[in-house]
Parts: structure tokens; C-alpha cells; sequence
């Protein structure tokens, strides 16, 4: 396998959306042919937060849709590996071999487990939750990961991970790379409500699916300087969504400038600025609708390539976890007793 091998994925729990877009995807497009990369389809991690019959039986129908979207991205599909983490039972086994090298006291102190755990509704933090970190950490090694694009979100996950490769290595051997997490320049991105970061269970999303009358009615409902109540009263440009949206995405800069200077003095309305901005929307998502269209047609390529990513992505775990269990010891340990028991038996 190649030297140079990224790992990252998503939840199927919706399609993906402009948030999920700066947060990992843009790097995973930049990045795809720099290294072999692995998407994963995440759905044990969805069990943390939706466990339902109903949440696993939408989960095939959201995958699809989720490689769809990043094919739609510009991920192409002749180079990318997608595979469903639940048909890699052998996932499972790498996790229990990390779960003893970290802490409970660790697994409390990252800060997104709490946040996913009230977003979700729950009282309490279930077992699954607090060890989502390590079966992350589980998710990244099997494939020997040495680069992670992340979001604001999970980079603290990933520090587990680095931290569950040292460990391993320094008690067992060299075996896992220690991977680097590849930071996004839009680290999150708040939502179109102004309240919270873009997020599917909230609902305050543009997908990247979205068509263009869907865009401009999400844009034209967007928070923007609560103070402002005329378009002749000077307006705040940092921390407004819609100038936040406008750096991200409106390819026309010097446009973007113009509008702060002029929402800045009170000579610019909000519905111009949106309006704007829901056109500089739709100019970038364009050609993502375009290519989902494209591959949208093709018949069968969508679960096509999860399954056969999928196996191909058993093969390479089945040796990572062959890999670790040897470092270990742990093979050695069942051979030993075998020999004795054969021993054993020719003696009589």
C-alpha cells in the first residue's frame, strides 16, 4: 500500500452540506491524488447519536447520497476508495485492542463528545459515545492513515488517535504511523440561523445538493447584524454570516470588498448584500450539480463503488489487525498453547 494514505468520511445521517464542504471536503478534493485516500461511511458512529430501526434503515439511502455528494464535490471515483465501516467487522477488533490504551479521564476531557451528546437529546453519555474517539482512532490505523483532513470539530479526536499510535508503538513496536491532521482554512461555519455552526440535526444547512431557488430562499432568511434595522444605518461585517459566507464563496473578492465598504458606511441594504451572495452561491455549486447529475445517471456506480471499496478496504484491515495482533504478542500466545495441546496429544 502507498507510503502516503489519507483517511476521512462522514456519518450517514443526511446529506452533506457547505460546512462539511470547508470543514474536510475541499481538502479531501486537493488532496486525493497526493495520497491513496479512504472515505468512509461512518454508520457505527451514527449508532452514538441514532440508533433507531428507522436511522439504520435510511443509513443505505444516506450513504448514497453522501458519495454522490462528494463525487459531486470533484472526488473522482476512479481514484477514491469508499467503504462502509460496518461491513469491516475486523474494525471492531482494532478497537478493542486500543480501548486499553487511553483513559476514561482523557475520552471526558474532549470537548465535542459533550456537545454531540446534547445535540442529540441525551440525558446521559452512552459507553459508545465516550469511546468514539477510539473507535475513530480504530477507523484511521486500519489503514496505516498518515494524514486526517479535519474539521474544527474532530480535530480533537484525531489528537486521541495520535496519542493511541504512540502508545501502541511505544509498547509494542513500530506499527501505525502517528497521522497529521490537515487542518481546513474555514475551520467552522456557521449556520444560515447565525446561532450555532452548520449542522444537520439543527437544520441550518445549505447542502451542497440544494437547488438554486432552494439556495436563495436559505440566503434571503439569513441572520445578519441584529442592530441593523435600515439599510442607512453602518452595519458590522465581522461575525455577519452573510459577509462570513461571502469570503468562503463568492469567487468575486473585489466585489466582497465593495459590499463591506458600503454595508460598513450604511450605503448598502441587506436584501442586495444576500442577493449577492445567493448568486455567488449558486455560481460555486453549479458545477457540483452538474457532476451529480452526471454520475447520478450512471446506473448502479454509486453502490458499485461502495462495495468494492468496501472489500478492498477489508483486505488492508485484515492485515493491520494481523499486523497489531502480532506486535503484540497475541498470535504467539494461541500458538504456544496449540503446540502444547498437539504436544499433549501425540504423547498418549
Amino acid at each position: 500500500m502507498s507510503e502516503n494514505v489519507m483517511l476521512t468520511g462522514d456519518r450517514p445521517t443526511g446529506k452533506l452540506h457547505l460546512g462539511h464542504y470547508v470543514g474536510s471536503i475541499a481538502n479531501r478534493v486537493r488532496l486525493q491524488h497526493a495520497y491513496q485516500s479512504f472515505f468512509i461511511i461512518a454508520d457505527l458512529h451514527m449508532l452514538t447519536t441514532k440508533n433507531s430501526r428507522a436511522d439504520i434503515e435510511r443509513s443505505a439511502g444516506n450513504a448514497r447520497d453522501m458519495v454522490l455528494d462528494m463525487l459531486a464535490a470533484g472526488i473522482e471515483p476512479e481514484t477514491a476508495t469508499f467503504y462502509l465501516q460496518s461491513a469491516i467487522p475486523e474494525v471492531g477488533d482494532l478497537n478493542t485492542l486500543f480501548q486499553n490504551l487511553v483513559t476514561v479521564p482523557r475520552l471526558e476531557r474532549v470537548p465535542s463528545l459533550k456537545d454531540m451528546a446534547r445535540d442529540s437529546g441525551k440525558e446521559e453519555m452512552p459507553y459508545g459515545l465516550l469511546g468514539y474517539p477510539v473507535l475513530q482512532a480504530a477507523d484511521i490505523l486500519c489503514v496505516k492513515a498518515n494524514a486526517v483532513p479535519v474539521g474544527k470539530d474532530n480535530a480533537a479526536h484525531v489528537e486521541v488517535t495520535r496519542e493511541i499510535a504512540r502508545r501502541f508503538n511505544h509498547l509494542y513496536g513500530d506499527t501505525f504511523p502517528v497521522p497529521e491532521l490537515i487542518h481546513a482554512d474555514v475551520p467552522t461555519l456557521v449556520g444560515t440561523d447565525g446561532q450555532a455552526k452548520m449542522s444537520k440535526s439543527i437544520g441550518n444547512t445549505v447542502l451542497l445538493s440544494d437547488d438554486a431557488t432552494s439556495v436563495r430562499r436559505k440566503v434571503m432568511g439569513m441572520y445578519t447584524d441584529p442592530d441593523r434595522v435600515r439599510a442607512d444605518i453602518p452595519g458590522k461585517v465581522d461575525g455577519n454570516p452573510v459577509f462570513i459566507y461571502h469570503d468562503a464563496f463568492n469567487d468575486d473578492k473585489a466585489q466582497v470588498e465593495d459590499l463591506k465598504e458600503r454595508y460598513r458606511t450604511g450605503r448598502v441594504g441587506d436584501v442586495e448584500v444576500k442577493e449577492k451572495l445567493a448568486t455567488a452561491l449558486n455560481r460555486f455549486l453549479d458545477p457540483m450539480r452538474e457532476r451529480r447529475a452526471k454520475y447520478a445517471d450512471e446506473p448502479g456506480l454509486v453502490d458499485r463503488l461502495i462495495v468494492e471499496g468496501t472489500e478492498r478496504t477489508r483486505e488492508v484491515v485484515r492485515q493491520t489487525v494481523f499486523d497489531a495482533r502480532k506486535a503484540m504478542g497475541l498470535t504467539s500466545t494461541f500458538q504456544a498453547i496449540r503446540r502444547k495441546a498437539q504436544a499433549a496429544t501425540k504423547s498418549r
